[in-house]
């Protein structure tokens, strides 16, 4: 079983996955991985990865048609400033067993990235949002699990089946947890 993480004072989250625990039922958050990419004493800042909107850029935007990103997904990366594009870049560094993440880069640079080997290109509308203490405060009540991002992991699921596969790899109760219908009638 991995560790299950808290965030303890001057303990920054940023670059780790925040996964919403089983029992959170709240329509915005429920079954959701957020990346965060910033975490300190003013509060933290994340987008959600496996909400996909079924587009990409070249279909959201003119400005992107014809262009390199073009063909980069949207998602719906969170509640807050759903309008607001957020263009974010990955890759798993194997060599270094690292997460290297790039946030809210600029077209240009996003556009030098397409087809570099490894990289993954997301468009996110929206972002998450937490208020000095509120990710803490939650963090205590168990709304969220927290887990490094390890390998290539992000790229293996999407939707609520990258979740579950999080999940489960983390704790065989959570698992089970997990697997459990969204309504309890059908079970």
């Amino acid at each position: 079983m991995k560790e299950r993480r808290t965030a303890k004072k001057n303990d920054s989250l940023a670059g780790q996955l925040l996964l919403a625990h089983p029992a959170l039922r709240e329509p915005s958050f429920s079954r959701t991985v957020i990346l965060l990419s910033a975490h300190g004493g003013e509060g933290a800042m994340g987008v959600v990865l496996n909400r996909p909107l079924d587009k990409q850029l070249g279909e959201l935007n003119t400005e992107f048609a014809l262009g390199a990103l073009a063909g980069v997904p949207v998602y719906a990366g969170g509640p807050v400033e759903p309008e607001q594009l957020i263009i974010v870049s990955w890759r798993w560094l194997e060599k270094e067993r690292a997460f290297q993440l790039h946030f809210g880069i600029e077209p240009a640079q996003a556009a030098e990235l397409v087809g570099a080997p490894g990289v993954t290109l997301r468009a996110f509308l929206g972002y998450a949002g937490w208020g000095r203490g509120q990710l803490e405060k939650e963090l205590r009540h168990d709304t969220w699990v927290v887990t490094t991002v390890e390998g290539e992991i992000l790229g293996q699921s999407d939707g609520t089946a990258l979740w579950r596969q999080i999940l489960g790899a983390i704790d065989p109760e959570l698992k089970l947890l997990a697997e459990e219908p969204e309504d309890p009638t059908v079970n």
